[in-house]
C-alpha cells in the first residue's frame, strides 16, 4: 500500500473512531431514583384547614398574635371561618366584612387561603339569623337545645322554606358572592345556611323535619350566586346518622359540582367513629372531600379520639384532601404531631417522581428524551392537575429554555393503598427549539442544570413536590445537560 493509501486510511479510520465516540457520548444517559423527604406538602385543594372561627369567634384564633400564622403547623393550607349570619351583616345592607377580612389576609399573606362558612342557626345564641330578618316577618320557631321546639326557648331557627327569610339570605349570598366567588384566596365555602350551626340538620335545635325540596333551595340559592368557587354540602343533609351511598339531595349537589363535607369525624366513640364513608366514594374521584373532627378536648372526654388512628383512619377511608384543626391549634400539635405527620403522607395528593432518566448531552434543535416515572402516593386524585416541564438553567439561574410535555395529566394518576402505589411511565420528546425555527435568546452552546417541575401547560410550577434540591419556585434540581451547538 503506497503511503497517500495508507495516511488515507488512517484518516477514515480515525473519523470512524471519533463518529463512534461521539454516538456513544452523545447517547450517554443518566438514571435518577429521587427520594421522598416525608415532609408535608402545601398544595392547591388540599390540606389543615385552622378553625380560625368556629362558630363562637373567640374558637380557636383568639389566642394567636397578628403575626402568628401558625407557620410551624405541618401542612396547614388553609384559615376556616365559620360566623353567624348576624355578625357580618347586624343592619340589613350594612356589612362587618372585617371580621373575616382581617384574620384572612394574615394567611392570604403567607400565600395560603381561606374558607367559610355562614350559618343560619345557633345553639348558643337566638340571633344567628340577624334579629332584623325575624322583625321583617320571616317565620321561624324557638327551641332548647335537646328539647327541639319551645315556645318558651331561648333560640331561634329560621323555616328554611320561608319566603321572606329567603329573600333577605338571597340578597345577602349575592353581595358575599362579589367578594369570594372566584377568588383565587378562597379555596371553598360551605352551604351553610341551612341546619343549626351550619350542618345541614335540626338535631340540636328545634328537631324539625325538612324535605328535599327545601335542601334543594338551598343547594340551589348557594350554585346561583358561587359559579366558581368550590362549594360543599355537609353529609348531614341526609341526615346524621343515616348511611349509605346514594341519597336525593347529595347526588343532586354532587351534580352541581358541590363536594362533600363531613363534620362528624371522631364525635362518638368507635365503632360510630362517622357514618358517611360509603357517601364519599361518589365524590371523591370528581372532588376534594372535606372532613372535620370533633372538638379535639371533648372528644378526648368521650373516648372518641383515641390515639389519632382513627384520624388517619377517615382519611383513608374517606379518600379526604382537607381536615380541619378543630381546637387550639398547638394543643392539637403537641399532642398528636405524629399522627399529623403520618396522615400528612397520605392526606390528598402526593405527587412523586420516582425515577428519571435523561441524556448528558443533547444538540440545540435536535429531538431527545427523558423517561420518567410517576406516582400519586397520596389518596385522592391531584384535582388541580398538571403537566410535566423541564427547565434548563445557566450558572446565574437565569432560564435558558423551558420544556413541557403536555401529554400527560398528573390528574390522571391512579391512588392506591399505603405501599401499593401505581405508577406511570412517560416518554417525554423535546428539543432546544426546532431546527427550522429561530432560538429565543441567549440559547447558546454551554453546561446547564436541569429541573423538573408540575404544573400549567406552559411550564409555570405549580405543584410541591415532596423532593430535596427546590429552587424556591417548585422546580426540583435533577443533574446537568451540555448543549451542543447545532449541526
Amino acid at each position: 500500500m503506497n503511503r497517500f493509501l495508507y495516511v488515507l486510511s488512517i484518516l477514515i479510520a480515525l473519523a470512524g473512531i471519533s463518529l463512534q465516540a461521539e454516538e456513544t457520548e452523545m447517547s450517554r444517559r443518566i438514571g435518577i431514583e429521587p427520594l421522598d423527604h416525608g415532609l408535608a406538602l402545601v398544595n392547591p385543594q388540599m390540606g389543615w384547614t385552622m378553625h380560625f372561627y368556629s362558630n363562637i369567634i373567640t374558637n380557636y384564633g383568639s389566642k394567636l398574635a397578628p403575626h402568628d400564622t401558625l407557620d410551624d403547623f405541618p401542612g396547614l393550607s388553609c384559615a376556616y371561618l365559620r360566623v353567624p349570619w348576624s355578625f357580618l351583616e347586624p343592619e340589613e345592607g350594612r356589612f362587618n366584612w372585617s371580621l373575616l377580612d382581617t384574620p384572612a389576609q394574615r394567611w392570604i399573606d403567607k400565600g395560603k387561603q381561606i374558607a367559610l362558612r355562614i350559618s343560619s342557626t345557633e345553639s348558643w345564641m337566638r340571633w344567628a339569623t340577624p334579629e332584623w330578618v325575624y322583625k321583617a316577618g320571616a317565620k321561624g320557631y324557638n327551641f332548647s337545645v335537646g328539647k327541639g321546639v319551645d315556645e318558651d326557648g331561648p333560640f331561634w331557627e329560621p323555616d328554611y322554606k320561608d319566603p321572606i327569610f329567603l329573600e333577605k339570605l338571597d340578597k345577602f349570598l349575592s353581595v358575599m358572592a362579589k367578594r369570594y366567588d372566584g377568588n383565587p384566596n378562597v379555596a371553598f365555602i360551605d352551604i351553610g345556611s341551612f341546619g343549626v350551626w351550619g350542618e345541614g340538620h335540626t338535631l340540636a335545635s328545634s328537631r324539625l323535619p325538612f324535605d328535599y325540596e327545601t335542601h334543594k333551595i338551598h343547594v340551589d340559592l348557594y350554585c346561583k350566586h358561587f359559579k366558581k368557587t368550590l362549594l360543599a354540602i355537609s353529609d348531614d343533609f341526609a341526615g346524621h346518622n343515616k348511611q349509605g351511598r346514594h341519597f336525593p339531595i347529595t347526588d343532586y349537589a354532587l351534580s352541581k359540582g358541590v363536594t362533600l363535607r363531613d363534620d362528624s369525624i371522631c364525635v362518638q366513640p368507635p365503632p360510630r367513629s362517622w357514618y358517611h364513608t360509603e357517601m364519599a366514594q361518589e365524590f371523591w374521584p370528581k372532588l376534594p372531600v372535606i372532613l372535620e373532627h370533633e372538638h379535639y378536648g371533648p372528644s378526648k372526654k368521650k373516648n372518641a379520639w383515641g390515639d389519632g388512628s382513627l384520624l388517619l383512619r377517615a382519611v383513608e377511608e374517606y379518600h379526604a384532601s382537607y381536615m380541619s384543626i378543630h381546637w387550639w391549634p398547638r394543643i392539637l400539635l403537641e399532642e398528636n404531631r405524629t399522627i399529623i405527620e403520618r396522615i400528612n403522607q397520605r392526606m390528598g395528593y402526593r405527587i412523586q417522581l420516582k425515577k428519571i432518566n435523561f441524556p448528558t448531552q443533547i444538540r440545540l434543535g435536535e429531538t431527545f428524551t427523558i423517561t420518567s416515572t410517576w406516582a400519586n402516593a397520596g389518596v385522592a386524585p391531584c384535582y388541580p392537575g398538571g403537566f410535566i416541564a423541564y427547565t434548563l438553567k445557566n450558572e446565574h439561574d437565569g432560564i435558558v429554555a423551558v420544556l413541557c410535555d403536555e401529554s400527560f395529566d398528573v390528574r390522571d394518576l391512579s391512588v392506591g393503598p399505603p405501599g401499593e402505589t401505581p405508577t406511570k411511565t412517560l416518554i417525554s420528546t423535546l428539543a432546544v427549539a426546532l431546527k427550522t425555527y429561530g432560538y429565543a435568546p441567549h440559547t447558546l452552546p454551554g453546561t446547564y442544570t436541569l429541573y423538573v417541575s408540575v404544573g400549567k401547560r406552559d411550564g409555570t410550577p405549580v405543584i410541591a413536590l415532596p423532593h430535596v434540591n427546590e429552587d424556591g419556585h417548585r422546580r426540583y434540581k435533577l443533574g446537568t445537560i451540555e448543549l451542543l451547538s447545532a449541526n
